[in-house]
Order: structure tokens, then sequence, then C-alpha cells
């Protein structure tokens, strides 16, 4: 099953200069809660965003998860992440494994829009807050192809300055 897990502010806002537009600790732990244990596929600016890994380079693996990059640059290899060039290499990868197990993609822009309609299930962070100087967004969610099937809503506290919204939606 394949899967995105993504925060979006009111207006599909998810980023700017290779980073996020905010910082929510409820949104992290829930990012981390729900893919532990699975496998998370990105883009290779979104694996290079993580930091620097210990080989010194841009790019570190996110503990206690399977860890894959899609990318068009053939050069490109980091330690202990498995690298796919083309969505077709990597769906058929994916097909001769469990099918019943959850894959999740996590960005980044460009990653979430090859994979919209692929993909079963979403995890949308609704962020209560617009961000005017974002640069990456999010494809709108048709009403017409997902339905909401969960929603949880966190208010803002002392570390998260916004309202938040967890919510679960499966293709119709």
């Amino acid at each position: 099953m394949l899967s995105i897990i993504v925060a979006i502010g009111k207006n599909n806002e998810i980023g700017k200069k290779n980073d996020l537009l905010w910082n929510l600790p409820a949104d992290m732990k829930h990012f981390r809660d729900t893919t532990r244990g699975h496998t998370i596929i990105m883009g290779q600016k979104t694996f290079e965003s993580l930091g620097i890994g210990p080989d010194g380079k841009l790019g570190k693996t996110l503990p206690n998860r399977r860890n894959i990059v899609l990318t068009q640059d053939p050069t490109f290899y980091r330690e202990g992440i498995e690298i796919f060039h083309s969505i077709e290499e990597l769906e058929n990868k994916l097909k001769t494994e469990n099918q019943n197990e959850e894959n999740f993609v996590i960005g980044g822009g460009m990653i979430y829009k090859l994979f919209i309609d692929r993909v079963d299930k979403l995890y949308i962070t609704h962020v209560d807050a617009s961000f005017s100087d974002a640069e990456v967004y999010f494809p709108i969610i048709e009403e017409t192809k997902w339905q909401k099937i969960r929603s949880e809503k966190h208010s803002k506290d002392d570390l998260n300055i916004y309202d938040i919204e967890f919510a679960e939606y499966i293709k119709k």
C-alpha cells in the first residue's frame, strides 16, 4: 500500500528553501509515530534537507525506517539508503514485496505531484495558517477523488504555535 504523509498550510503550502514553513513538535511526533517501522520514499532534495550524514555529506537517513530516494541523478549515492531513478522501477520493486506493508511518500513537492494519483491514502496535517512566502505547494486534494475518514484536532499551545488537524483520506 502506498500513502502520502505531509503537513500543509491553508493554501496547500509546504515549504520554502528546502525547509518546512513551521516548527510543530506535535506534527513531528505524528510523523515519527506514523512512519516508524515503515518504508519512506522521498526525493533527493528532501533527503538532503534532513541534515548532514555521518559521511559529512548532505542527507541522513531517518532512523527505524527503510529510506528510499527517488532521483534523476545517476551519480547520486549515499550509504544506508536505496536509490531509484524512476517511479516505474520503484513501483515494480514495491509490488514484489509485501503488498500489505504501508509505504509512505514524504516529499518534496515534485515527488508529491508525481505520486498523488498513485497512492491509496493521504495523511494530512492541516496547519491553520497561511504562508505568503511559500515556494512549494501540495497538489489540491480533490473532494471528488478523496474521502476524509479521520480527523483529530489539536489546539495551539506553548510548543505548537498553530492549530492543527490530523486527517486521513482514502481514495474514492
